[in-house]
């Protein structure tokens, strides 16, 4: 492999990597840096937003590696930490947030719209529209028009 070669491949490792690796971050227990990474992966960046902060090299994400490093080592279960984030930064913060009722709403209210709207459209489908009787006056206004036809005015010349 050539120099360029060998440095895209390294470029592209410390890419992949990440800030998150660095040995001086990481928690002396192994058992302990494996949950860690765990929630890393559960964590959204709140930079990136579509980025767990596992995969982020902005500079919140590495402060949030180093809280969930700080709990973990703290002893917390992962419940805990959770929660711990979610009482500083909101249920956002999670890649896949809790069930709640006020979740399910937000899902499944636009489903809740579109059935109405179908129900509504099928219900207009179904039942024609009822035939408007004309007033005396429009008969008399639709007769006047029909005895002042074009052709009529086209032969009398």
């Amino acid at each position: 492999m050539n120099g360029l070669g060998r440095w895209l491949v390294v470029a592209c490792a410390v890419l992949c990597l990440g800030a998150a690796s660095d040995p001086s971050e990481r928690l002396a227990d192994p058992a302990q840096e494996a949950r860690a990474r765990a929630l890393f992966k559960e964590v959204r960046c709140l930079v990136c937003q579509n980025e767990s902060i596992d995969a982020s090299n902005a500079e919140l994400a590495q402060d949030l590696r180093a809280i969930v490093r700080q709990e973990v080592a703290q002893g917390r279960s992962d419940v805990e930490v959770r929660r711990f984030l979610t009482d500083r930064y909101g249920e956002y913060v999670l890649l896949k947030p809790r069930f709640s009722w006020a979740n399910a709403a937000l899902w499944l209210a636009p489903l809740l719209v579109v059935l109405a709207g179908a129900g509504l459209l099928i219900s207009r489908l179904r039942t024609p529209p009822a035939e408007a009787e004309l007033t005396q006056a429009e008969i008399s206004a639709l007769s006047r028009l029909a005895d002042d036809r074009p052709e009529d005015r086209g032969s009398a010349s």
